[in-house]
C-alpha cells in the first residue's frame, strides 16, 4: 500500500511541509526506515539519528532543521504514528471458517464469520461470537463466552465458565481460569479450598503471553474494559482490575486485591493479597507492596513507600559507607568526652 504524505496528513491531523505528493509504502523507526518508508521523531534523545536516517519523511511536533526531507507536523507524534502503524500494520491471518481437523461440540454456537484453525477444542455449550478467531491449539471449556472480533493466539487454555469480551486479544501460552491458590492447613497438610468462581474478561483487553489469571473462589475474578497486561503476569484468584490499567511483565497480583482504573503497575512488581490500589496510582518496577496505596499516589521500593522519600532513601543509601566512618568517629570521639568528664567527677 502506498500513501502520499498529503493522504497521511489528513488521516493524523496534520499539516506537510515539503511535498506533500510524495509517495511512503510503510512506516519504520529512524535508525532502520528505508527510502520507502515514512517515520517519526517526538523525542531530543533520537537527534542524532535525524540526519542519518533513510526515511523519505517523518511525523514530528515541530519542524526540525535535522531532517532535510518533507515533515508531517501533528500536536501528538506518538499517537499519529500510532494511527498510522495500525494502518500498514498486515491483518491477522484468518483461517476460511471452521477447519475439520478442530473438534467443535455439536452444542456449543458459533456466530457469524468465526476462523477456527485446525487442532482448536471448543467444549459443550461454549459460545464464540462474530469474526473471532482462534489460532491452533486453543482449548475453550465448557460453558465458556466469547465475544466477537476478538484474536485468541495459540496454545491459549480458557477454562470452564469464563466470560470473555469483544476486541480482545489474548497472546500465546496464556492459561485463563485455573484454580485460584487456595488451602487451608489441618495438621500440618494443605487441603485445597474448592475454587467455585470464574474469570470475566471485559472488552477490549489485552493480555500478554504466559500469564496467568485464576478463577475465583467465589464470584469472578474480573479484568475491566481496555486493561492491557504484559507478558508473564500472574493474577490471583478474586482480584479486580480497572479500567485502562496497565500491567507490566513479570508483576505478580496476590488474592482478592482491587486496582483502580488508569492504575500503571511496573515489573516484577508484587502486590500482597487483600489491599486496594486506588485510581491512578503508578507503582514502580520491582516494589514490593505490602499496604493499601490511595488514589493518585505513585510509590517505590520494597516496601513500597512514596515514590519522592524512596528517592532520598536510595540518595542516603550511596552515603552509608562515609556516614559509617562518620558515626564510628564521633563515638571515639564521645567515649574519650565521656573519659574526660569521669575523670572531672574525680578530682584528677
Amino acid at each position: 500500500m502506498a500513501l502520499t504524505l498529503e493522504e497521511i496528513a489528513r488521516l493524523v491531523d496534520g499539516r506537510v511541509e515539503g511535498d506533500a505528493q510524495l509517495e511512503v509504502k510503510g512506516i519504520n523507526s529512524l535508525d532502520q526506515a528505508s527510502e520507502s518508508d515514512i517515520s517519526f521523531y517526538f523525542s531530543s534523545r533520537y537527534k542524532d539519528l535525524l540526519p542519518r536516517t533513510r526515511a523519505r519523511a517523518i511525523l514530528v511536533k515541530e519542524k526540525t532543521a535535522g531532517f532535510n526531507g518533507p515533515q508531517i507536523l501533528v500536536e501528538n507524534p506518538e499517537r499519529a504514528y500510532v494511527k498510522l502503524a495500525a494502518l500498514f500494520a498486515p491483518p491477522v491471518p484468518r483461517y476460511p471458517g471452521i477447519s475439520k481437523e478442530a473438534f467443535v461440540h455439536k452444542s456449543a454456537l458459533i456466530g457469524n464469520s468465526v476462523s477456527i484453525y485446525p487442532f482448536v477444542y471448543v467444549s459443550e455449550r461454549s459460545e464464540i461470537g462474530d469474526e473471532t478467531i482462534l489460532f491452533p491449539g486453543v482449548y475453550v471449556g465448557k460453558d465458556v463466552s466469547i465475544g466477537c472480533r476478538t484474536v485468541i493466539y495459540p496454545n491459549v487454555t480458557i477454562l470452564e465458565n469464563t466470560v470473555i469480551g469483544s476486541e480482545v486479544i489474548i497472546h500465546s501460552g496464556t492459561v485463563i481460569g485455573s484454580d485460584g491458590f487456595g488451602f487451608v492447613q489441618e495438621e500440618g497438610a494443605s487441603i485445597k479450598i474448592p475454587q467455585l468462581g470464574n474469570v470475566r474478561i471485559e472488552d477490549q483487553v489485552e493480555i500478554g503471553a504466559n500469564c496467568c489469571i485464576d478463577r475465583a473462589t467465589f464470584g469472578s475474578t474480573l479484568i475491566k474494559r481496555g486493561v492491557k497486561t504484559d507478558n508473564l503476569v500472574q493474577i490471583a484468584h478474586n482480584v479486580v482490575i480497572g479500567e485502562n490499567t496497565i500491567v507490566v511483565a513479570q508483576a505478580g497480583i496476590s488474592g482478592s486485591v482491587t486496582v483502580g482504573k488508569g492504575v500503571i503497575i511496573g515489573g516484577q512488581v508484587g502486590i500482597a493479597d487483600h489491599l486496594e490500589i486506588g485510581d491512578g496510582v503508578m507503582i514502580a518496577s520491582q516494589s514490593g507492596v505490602a499496604k493499601s496505596v490511595p488514589s493518585g499516589e505513585i510509590v517505590s521500593g520494597t516496601p513500597a513507600i512514596a515514590h519522592r522519600r524512596w528517592l532520598r532513601s536510595m540518595g542516603i543509601v550511596g552515603k552509608l559507607p562515609q556516614l559509617n566512618e562518620k558515626i564510628r568517629e564521633l563515638e571515639k570521639r564521645l567515649g574519650s568526652f565521656e573519659k574526660r568528664l569521669d575523670n572531672l567527677d574525680k578530682g584528677e
